[in-house]
């Protein structure tokens, strides 16, 4: 966050608690959502901000400002990357941004769209990152034996099977397996909820 606010000019103020790490972020949000584009050097620190911050309600300060300024699919192929490549904690703030990437745009809410109201629809259009999602999610899932781990990546995934490619039905048969021998009672839910779905 304070590579943010040194990218965009802000005032930089000591964050060492939690009030004045929040403090710093309001500052650097409006004027994040003022402008109609940003440089491409605050794309990775914002990412970064946003899968760092704790709280779901303050990461979408960053997610949002860059769904606007660089496009949904650039955004969710970064959060895809963390949810791939990232540690335990860079996951779990993956998950908490993944939501706010998909909050509806609109016009209103930033210059990044004409005077018309209108914009280029083509760098929101994010369903290859949405099945990377899918597939990175369960291959979590598989390769975790945390169980909190376990429970940010799995209630995320949807139980219909009509919302799976093709290419990841046989994962995501595999997943429904582990879940329904988990040992934890929300997990096996989850199974029983898929299975009811594809009866």
């Amino acid at each position: 966050m304070r590579e943010v606010a040194r990218l965009l000019g802000v005032a930089d103020v000591a964050t060492t608690s939690n009030d004045q790490a929040r403090r710093l972020a309001l500052a650097v949000r409006k004027p994040l959502l003022e402008r109609a584009s940003l440089p491409d050097e605050l794309f990775a620190p914002l990412m970064a901000a946003a899968v760092h911050d704790p709280d779901p309600s303050f990461c979408r300060w960053f997610v949002e400002p860059a769904v606007y300024a660089f496009g949904r699919r650039r955004v969710t192929a970064a959060l895809v990357d963390y949810l791939r490549d990232g540690t335990d904690a860079e996951r779990a703030g993956a998950v908490r941004a993944w939501y706010t990437a998909h909050v509806p745009l609109r016009a209103d809410h930033s210059p990044a769209y004409g005077p018309d109201g209108v914009r280029d629809p083509a760098p929101d259009e994010a369903q290859e990152a949405r099945t990377a999602w899918l597939e990175a999610s369960m291959r979590v899932f598989a390769d975790t034996t945390d169980l909190r781990m376990h429970h940010r990546v799995l209630p995320n995934l949807p139980t219909s099977p009509t919302a799976y490619p093709p290419s990841l039905h046989e994962l995501r048969e595999h997943t429904l397996a582990s879940a329904r021998a988990h040992p934890d009672p929300h997990i096996r839910r989850w199974a029983a909820t898929a299975d009811r779905e594809r009866a």
